[in-house]
């Protein structure tokens, strides 16, 4: 599985649509209690539920790892996971999965500089102030000694989306040869 991390907007979310078309690589869609964007799909981008039933999911067990993030739950739940998949997730989820020791996740840091994150979410329709308090919020976040192993780092402003996809997808398929 492809475990892509890093700050917001920098491209993940991109990048998994991009290893969908490409390569199949299917997308672990995890539940959210955020509200859906306008051009989001319930089921595709996320699974949109209300705080009550992400509680109830999370006391079910349901849950790899959740996270609580800009003020709304995340979780990837355990029947979403296997091979030839990409999550996106957040350090703590990180751990959670680097914890796990299994060797088919191979882990990615995608990394873009603020004033291109702060430009992506303003052109997805956010305001500054909350595009300049995820920025901070991401400084601290992201700091080397909150990240738990990282197999590669990909620069995401050197190359294009889809040149960076390419590289994650070779990496991985390189990883696994390693590994079987």
């Amino acid at each position: 599985m492809i475990i892509l991390t890093g700050p917001s907007a920098s491209g993940k979310t991109e990048l998994a649509k991009i290893l969908l078309q490409k390569y199949n690589i299917q997308k672990v869609v995890t539940h959210t209690t955020r509200p859906i964007r306008h051009n989001e799909i319930d089921g595709v981008d996320y699974h949109f539920v209300s705080e009550k039933m992400f509680e109830t999911l999370k006391k079910q067990d349901a849950f790899v790892e959740t996270t609580f993030y800009n003020q709304f739950h995340y979780g990837t739940s355990f029947k979403e996971l296997g091979d030839h998949k990409v999550v996106t997730v957040d350090p703590n989820g990180l751990k959670v999965f680097v914890s796990l020791n299994n060797p088919h996740y191979i882990t990615f840091f995608i990394e873009a500089n603020e004033v291109t994150r702060i430009n992506r979410m303003l052109i997805r329709g956010q305001d500054l102030q909350f595009a300049k308090q995820r920025i901070a919020w991401d400084r601290v976040s992201f700091l080397p000694e909150n990240l738990s192993r990282i197999d590669h780092v990909i620069d995401n402003e050197t190359v294009t989306i889809e040149e960076a996809a390419d590289h994650i997808y070779a990496l991985y398929q390189e990883s696994l040869k390693k590994i079987s």
